[in-house]
Formats: C-alpha cells, sequence, structure tokens
C-alpha cells in the first residue's frame, strides 16, 4: 500500500511538472505572437502611407508625362519648321578653305589688336534680303575688308599677317577712309526721293553708327536699281532726254540682279557663282542662328527623352518614351505595396488565430494543472498517514522480533539482524523491481497489440484510395478544360496579332515617307557607332593579341634560358615513337601510381622524345606585327610543341585569376621539387656542367661585348656622317640663300625701284632640316608681301632664275642651256636678264634660245636653224658679231664695260626663224 502511494505521487509530481512546462512554452509563445501581431500592425501601417505616397507620386508623374509629351510635340514641329527652312536655304553649304582660314585670320587678329572690329560683310547686312546681291557687287571686294580703328592698327596687322605668313587681306581704318561729302549724298538722295524707283545703297544697308564711315567707303553714292531698264534711264536718261544733251548728273547704278553701270558709262552684266555665294553670306547667318536653334531644340527634346530611356522602341514611337520608366516604376511599386498589404492582413488574422488559441490552451492547462495539484496533496497525506502506521507496525514488528530473534541471535552468533534483514530485504526489492518492470513491459505490449487489433487499417485505405480516384477525376476534367481554354486562347492571340500586324501595316505605310530619312539617318548613325564600336574592338582584340604574343615569347624564352624539356611533336618514325611513349606516359600519370620524377627518369632513359628548343638571342620584337620574325619563329616553335600531356583544365581558355591561381601552384611545387633536390645527394657532375656553361657564359659574354663595341663604333660613325651631312647641307644653304638674296636684288634693281626685291630661302626645321622643306618666298619691288602661287608669270620666272643662278654659284656648272626663258617676260625684265648674264659671262657660259630681239643684240654669236629645200633636210647658219661693231648710242656704260668680258665668255643666243 506504501509503495502504491508513492508511485501514485510520484506520476502526479511528473503530471504536473508537464503541466507547468507546457504552459511556459504556451506562455512564450503567445508572447511571441503578441509582438508579431504589434509589429504585423505597425507594417500595415507604414505600408498603407508608402501606398497612399506612391499613387499621389503616380498620379503627379502622369500630369508631368502629358505636359512633357505635349512640350516634345511642340519641340517636333519648331524642329520641323526649321529643317524645311534648312533644307530651303541650301543647308549642305560649306566654307571653303580660303574663308576657313581668313575667319582664323581675323580671330587671332581680334585677339592680338583691339582696334579689330572684323570684315564688313560681318558688320552690316541689307535691310531685305532682295538687295544681298545688289550690295555684294556694289561694294565689290571692299566687303570682305577687314575694318579697323587706327591706319596704325592696320599697319600692325600687315606686319603681323608677314611676319606669319598668313596671307595678304585689306584693311580700313575709321580714322583715314575717304568718303564722299555728306552734301553730295544729300543732294543726290534728295533727286532719288522723287522717284520712287531709286533709292541709295547706303540706305538699304543696317549696320552701327561706327561703321557707317566704312559702309559709305564701300559703297558712296552706289544707287540701287529694281532692274537694268530702269538703270538706264537714269544713268543715260529717258530717249527723249537723250538729244537735249549731258547735263543731268553721272551715277554709278547697280541692279538687284547684279548688273552694273558705271558712271563712265560702261555696263557689266551676269552674275558669278563667286558672287551668288558672296550674297548668300548674309543668309548664311541666318542658316547659322537657324542651326543653333536646332541644336537647342534638339538637346531640350534629347533630355525629355532621356525620362523614357528605358522604354521599348515600340512604346518609344507610340508615347515618345515620356515618363515611360518613372511611371512604370511606380505602378511595380504600387502593386507590390498593395500585395504587401494583402500578405500583411492576413498574416495579422491567421496571428491573432493562432493566439486566441494559445490563450485557450493556457486556460485548460491552468485548470488541469490546479486539479493535478490537488490530487498531489491528497496523495501526500495519504502517503503521510501511511508512513505513520508503518513506522507504528515497524516499531510492534521490532519488539516482537527482539523477543523471537534474540535466541536465534545468541545461538547464530548474529549480532545485527536487522542488517541481515536489510541485506535480504535489498535483495528481495530488486528482485521484485525487476519484477515489476518486466510486468509493466508485458502490460505495455498487450495494450499495443490491443490497440492495433482494433484498428481497421482496410477501410481507412480503401477511403484513401477513393480520394485519389476522386482527384485524378478532377484533375482529368481540369486538362481537359485547360485544353479548350489554350486553344481558345491561341485563337484569341492569333487573331489579335493579325490585327495588330494590320494596324501597324497601315500605320507603316502612313509615315513611311516622312520617316524614311529618319529611318537613314538613324541607320546611318548606327553604322558610324557599329563602326567606332568594331573599331574599338579591333583595337582591343590586337591589344590583347600583341599581349599574348608577347607572353608566349617570355615564356619560350624563359624555357629556353632555363633549359626547359618541351615535348616536341615529330615528323618522323621516331617522332611516332615518342608519341606513343608521350601516352603511355600519360596512362601511367593517370595511373597515379608513379611519381613525376620516376616518369622523368623513365623518359630520360629512352630515345628521348622531348628536346629543348634551339637557344635564341634576345632583340627587340614588335609583337604588333603578326609578320615579325620574332613572331613568326614564336609561331613555329609553339606549332611543334606537344600539348597532348597537358590536363584538359590546362587545355581550357582560363580567365586572369585562375590563369595566376594555376601559375602560382605550378610555382610552389617548383620550390616544393628545388628544395627536395637540395635536400637529395648532389649531383657529381654539377661542377662540369657548371664549367660548360661558364664557358658558354664567358663567349656570350665575348660576343656580346664585341657586338656592343661594333654598335658603339656604327653609332659613332653615323653621327658623325649626319653631322657632316648637316654641315655641308647648311652651309649649302647659307650660300644660296646669301646669293639669292643679291641676285634677285640685282635683277628687280631699277631706276623707280633702286632698292630692288627681296627672296629668301627658309627651312621648317632648322635642327634637322631633312625632317621638313624648304619655302622659297619672293616678293617684287614695290610690292606687298603674298604667296608664291599669287605671283604673275614674269615674277615667278625671274624668281626662278635668281634661285637657278644662286645655286649655280655654290657649284658652278660650265654652262647654262636656257630654252624660252623669257617667254613671260617683257622688255624691261628681258633687258635686266641679258645684263645680268653679260655680267657674269666670265664665271658661266650660256647657250639661249628665244624669240626676242634684245638677245640677238646683246649675244656674241648667233646660231640659227632653218630648213634645206635643196636636200630637205635641217641647215644651220651662225654668224659672229663680234666683228661689227656695236657702238650704239643707247647702249648704257654698263653695256660698253662688259663687252670685253664677252670675248672670254661663251654666251650665245639661238635663232629660230619663223
Amino acid at each position: 500500500k506504501m509503495n502504491n502511494a508513492q508511485a501514485k505521487a510520484a506520476t502526479l509530481l511528473e503530471e504536473s511538472k508537464e503541466l507547468t512546462t507546457r504552459k511556459e512554452d504556451a506562455a512564450n509563445q503567445a508572447g511571441e505572437l503578441t509582438n508579431r501581431k504589434d509589429k504585423l500592425q505597425e507594417s500595415i501601417t507604414k505600408t498603407e502611407t508608402d501606398l497612399k505616397s506612391a499613387k499621389q507620386e503616380l498620379v503627379s508623374v502622369r500630369k508631368s508625362a502629358k505636359e512633357a509629351e505635349a512640350k516634345r510635340k511642340t519641340i517636333d514641329a519648331e524642329l520641323e519648321k526649321i529643317h524645311h527652312s534648312l533644307r530651303d536655304a541650301n543647308d549642305e553649304r560649306r566654307k571653303n578653305a580660303h574663308e576657313t582660314r581668313l575667319l582664323e585670320a581675323i580671330s587671332a587678329l581680334k585677339r592680338y589688336f583691339p582696334g579689330v572690329q572684323g570684315r564688313l560683310v560681318d558688320l552690316c547686312r541689307p535691310s531685305q534680303k532682295r538687295y544681298n546681291l545688289a550690295v555684294t557687287v556694289a561694294a565689290g571686294k571692299d566687303m570682305d575688308a577687314i575694318v579697323v580703328d587706327t591706319k596704325q592698327t592696320a599697319f600692325d596687322c600687315i606686319q603681323h599677317l608677314r611676319n606669319n605668313q598668313i596671307g595678304s587681306a585689306t584693311f580700313l581704318p575709321l580714322d583715314s577712309l575717304k568718303i564722299p561729302d555728306p552734301a553730295t549724298t544729300e543732294r543726290v538722295r534728295a533727286q532719288l526721293d522723287q522717284d520712287g524707283r531709286y533709292r541709295l545703297a547706303c540706305d538699304v544697308i543696317l549696320c552701327d553708327d561706327n561703321m557707317k564711315q566704312a559702309v559709305m567707303y564701300a559703297v558712296g553714292n552706289t544707287v540701287v536699281c529694281d532692274n537694268l531698264d530702269i538703270a538706264r534711264e537714269l544713268c543715260f536718261g529717258s530717249p527723249s532726254r537723250r538729244g537735249q544733251g549731258n547735263n543731268h548728273a553721272r551715277y554709278k547704278a547697280v541692279t538687284i540682279g547684279g548688273a552694273v553701270i558705271s558712271k563712265a558709262g560702261t555696263m557689266t552684266g551676269g552674275v558669278t557663282s563667286e558672287d551668288s555665294s558672296r550674297a548668300g553670306r548674309w543668309d548664311q547667318r541666318e542658316v547659322e542662328k537657324m542651326r543653333e536653334r536646332k541644336n537647342e531644340l534638339e538637346a531640350e527634346r534629347a533630355t525629355l527623352d532621356s525620362l523614357g530611356s528605358g522604354v521599348v522602341e515600340e512604346e518609344r514611337r507610340s508615347s515618345r518614351g515620356s515618363h515611360s520608366s518613372k511611371i512604370e516604376e511606380l505602378q511595380s511599386s504600387v502593386g507590390n505595396l498593395t500585395n504587401r498589404l494583402q500578405y500583411a492582413k492576413s498574416d495579422l488574422d491567421f496571428t491573432k488565430k493562432k493566439l486566441k488559441e494559445f490563450v485557450v490552451l493556457i486556460n485548460s492547462t491552468k485548470s488541469q494543472s490546479e486539479a493535478v495539484d490537488k490530487k498531489l496533496k491528497n496523495a501526500d497525506s495519504q502517503v503521510e498517514s501511511t508512513q505513520a502506521s508503518v513506522e507504528t507496525a515497524a516499531n510492534a514488528v521490532k519488539d516482537a522480533e527482539e523477543a523471537h530473534y534474540g535466541p536465534f541471535r545468541e545461538k547464530t552468533g548474529i549480532k545485527d539482524i536487522h542488517a541481515y534483514d536489510e541485506v535480504m530485504g535489498k535483495a528481495r526489492e530488486d528482485y521484485l523491481k525487476r519484477r515489476m518492470v518486466i510486468r509493466e513491459h508485458l502490460e505495455k505490449l498487450k495494450a499495443q497489440k490491443d490497440y492495433e487489433d482494433g484498428r481497421d487499417l482496410g477501410k481507412m485505405i480503401k477511403k484513401k484510395e477513393k480520394s485519389i480516384e476522386a482527384v485524378e477525376t478532377k484533375l482529368a476534367k481540369a486538362e481537359i478544360v485547360k485544353t479548350e481554354i489554350a486553344a481558345v486562347e491561341a485563337d484569341a492571340k492569333a487573331k489579335l496579332a493579325n490585327t495588330i500586324s494590320e494596324v501597324e501595316a497601315a500605320e507603316d505605310n502612313e509615315k513611311e515617307h516622312e520617316d524614311s530619312a529618319k529611318d537613314a539617318q538613324a541607320a546611318y548613325k548606327e553604322v558610324q557607332n557599329e563602326q567606332r564600336r568594331l573599331g574599338k574592338s579591333i583595337t582591343t582584340e590586337e591589344s590583347n593579341l600583341e599581349r599574348l604574343r608577347a607572353k608566349l615569347h617570355e615564356t619560350l624564352q624563359k624555357a629556353r634560358v632555363e633549359e626547359a624539356d618541351i615535348p616536341i611533336i615529330m615528323e618522323s618514325a621516331s617522332g611516332i615513337a615518342g608519341a606513343d611513349s608521350r601516352s603511355t606516359r600519360a596512362k601511367r600519370r593517370s595511373g597515379g601510381n608513379i611519381s613525376d620524377e620516376e616518369l622523368d627518369q623513365g623518359d630520360s632513359e629512352g630515345d628521348g622524345t622531348s628536346q629543348p628548343l634551339s637557344q635564341m638571342s634576345a632583340v627587340t620584337t614588335h609583337f604588333s606585327q603578326p609578320f615579325d620574325s620574332k613572331v613568326m619563329q614564336d609561331r613555329n616553335d609553339t606549332e611543334k610543341i606537344d600539348f597532348s600531356l597537358l590536363r584538359p583544365q590546362l587545355k581550357e581558355r582560363l580567365s586572369d585569376r585562375e590563369d595566376k591561381k594555376i601559375i602560382k601552384e605550378f610555382d610552389d611545387k617548383l620550390q616544393k621539387l628545388i628544395s627536395v633536390i637540395e635536400g637529395m645527394t648532389p649531383n657529381m657532375k654539377a661542377g662540369d656542367a657548371f664549367n660548360s656553361v661558364t664557358d658558354r657564359l664567358e663567349e656570350c659574354n665575348g660576343e656580346f661585348v664585341q657586338k656592343k663595341n661594333a654598335f658603339t663604333k656604327a653609332r659613332n660613325g653615323f653621327q658623325e656622317i649626319k653631322k657632316k651631312r648637316a654641315e655641308r647641307f647648311n652651309r649649302a644653304f647659307h650660300h644660296i640663300d646669301t646669293a639669292l638674296k643679291t641676285i634677285y636684288k640685282d635683277m628687280t634693281t631699277s631706276s623707280k625701284h633702286p632698292l630692288g626685291g627681296e627672296a629668301y630661302l627658309s627651312l621648317d626645321d632648322s635642327e634637322e632640316p631633312f625632317k621638313g622643306g624648304i619655302h622659297f618666298n619672293a616678293m617684287p619691288a614695290g610690292k606687298r608681301f603674298r604667296d608664291m602661287e599669287r605671283l604673275s608669270g614674269g615674277e615667278k620666272t625671274v624668281a626662278a632664275l635668281a634661285l637657278l643662278f644662286a645655286i649655280h654659284s655654290y657649284r658652278p656648272a660650265p654652262f647654262f642651256v636656257m630654252d624660252e626663258v623669257d617667254a613671260a617676260l617683257d622688255n624691261v625684265n628681258v633687258r635686266k636678264l641679258c645684263n645680268y648674264i653679260r655680267q657674269r659671262s666670265s664665271d658661266f657660259q650660256c647657250i639661249v634660245i628665244s624669240l626676242k630681239d634684245l638677245f640677238y643684240e646683246r649675244s656674241q654669236s648667233l646660231v640659227g636653224i632653218c630648213r634645206d629645200v635643196a636636200t630637205s633636210s635641217s641647215r644651220t647658219l651662225t654668224l659672229d658679231l663680234t666683228k661689227f661693231d656695236r657702238g650704239q648710242e643707247e647702249e648704257d656704260a654698263t653695256t660698253r664695260t662688259s663687252r670685253g668680258s664677252l670675248k672670254r665668255g661663251g654666251s650665245g643666243a639661238s635663232l629660230e626663224p619663223k
């Protein structure tokens, strides 16, 4: 009874602890659910706020998109208008090279000299477009003149142009221009105001007040007329007045069509392409303004389009892509926030439901715990009462035992019967405990057997099978419905695609002509972009290829220096055997039973299927050139290498990181092998190998020193020859330049210009003259500086002869043969040439073929070629002029003085009879 009470109390205690634990777990989970509910409520509040702000922003962006679309349409309309205007104004017109150079020179002059105002054509413009040609013809070349403030500024600008050899230009100094008398201008204006068909050219030109003087200088009192008949009537008078005399005033008249009647009565008509181009310069300024406006509108249009850069092409064409990316992003954000709000609300409901369940569980657990505590108290009181009765009975038993077991203890000698009884009791209790455990286990097995026997598993299996069949039936019906829906959907999509294609075709046909130019421009830009991209790709690939070639060269060079054994593909039978041995080696290596050192030892014992590449001397290699000798040598050496022994991983193309990783692994492995080799028995043949390497190094060093000395000697020789060449060239150049200045001045000196002209030579690169060219410039006497191509034929001839005689003065030739060099010369220059030749007749002989009488008169002898009719061949006639008296009065003292020198010279001329 005592054991049963204790067992019952222990069971109730365990049940109480389990209920307490369950209650604590339920309380913890309830607390977690409460926290989750609070967080979900906060998240729902925040999501609702974000959703509201996103919807407001979406409405604002859509409104902004509509405004941007309206602005884009306005810009497109204005751009289309500007495009039409540019096409009408010949937008393809470009400035020629001379005008571009002149504009650059004017910009430079404005920077250097503040008094430069600019070209007159840029400082004024006609009041109406129809006067463009008339104003251009009236002003003539002065329209391209540069307006400056003072005469000194003009001189400074001319000197700047001359020093920098920029070219020539006309300058109009405002402080010294002579313009028609204002009274005369007013009188002419008053006479013309009586007839509305005439107007002064200065009155149809718009300009600033400070530019009026330059405009008056350019056009004067020129009168602009509508046509040639009106101009003729103004200048020559009406037919009825022509016979009355010439008392009417003289005018210079210009028609709108470009015809001119001068004050002298001469008439000039017709318009050249240059005049038309010059007349269109004012229109060009309007075109430039339209271009600037077009660039501004295109920039603004590009800014608007950038807002919709994420839209596909079809949407861009329809809605122009304005704010589309932002709208799609906001719509996506609104959808995400809505879904998040729905999920949060459903999660909140589920949390509240679970929280209620745990509250109910906590309450039920609490009531159960209270009932168990009551039962536990009752069990404890029962155990205490039982314990008291047990103690009473134990005392009685003890007294009885003393009375009963006293003789037995005295007889057996057992001092403590209780100890004996306790030992026996313990053994009995162990037996009882084991028996109770076995019985409890047996009861559990019986209860489990009864439960399993009572379960009806067949019924449950049939129920599950029926549910599976029902689900499969529903699934089959759903598949049929899905197939039908898919067919309907495919038909609808096909109809929709046909409809869309028809609509797109209609729209394309409507916009075909309008979009053709835009598509062509877009295609052209795409082609250009693709060309630039391909160019960049090609450059990148070439640089990569060059880097790989350099890396290959470095690897092969390193292998040669380190004398690494590289497997080579052999073409002979021995090569095939070597390949077999290498394959056998690869198989042995794949087996993993033999180390690399053993394989190397085995291969070294064979016939030698691998051999090192030949040692090459290091020279500079251009790896960007595919046909460079070193690159081709590296390519040939690489083709001979057998890559079949490489692991599959090394045969693949690796990234830089993987490549570095593998190289690091190889280096680590190499270091380990080196350390292992160094720890092994030393090679006794290392001394011999070292001696051979040392001998070869000494040979290489000696060869290197020889090559270095030869290189130094060759370089010094080259520098010496280069220096001598430069010295000889400079000596010849300075001599010819000095002689040219003297000879040209002598040939251009006259009584009107006693100082003569100037001519000189200049080098592009004075330090290294052979890297540049030589410029020859000549400035005839009394004329300003200009380019050689702007000189006349006679001026070019004199300059060329002066240069020829200057070159001859440095390395004299025995004689000259000149074939009609005087063809472009007038009599004055022919006389100067004859005098110069006679003065230099002591230095060289000269044979001149000429048709000018001056050469005949001043020659020493004449040779004529004519036809012999009798023999039908050429015949030669000679005449020695030294036998005749040349004492003419018109010959000056120079001619008489040089006559004695002509006896020593061989100057002569050939006569070609007509």
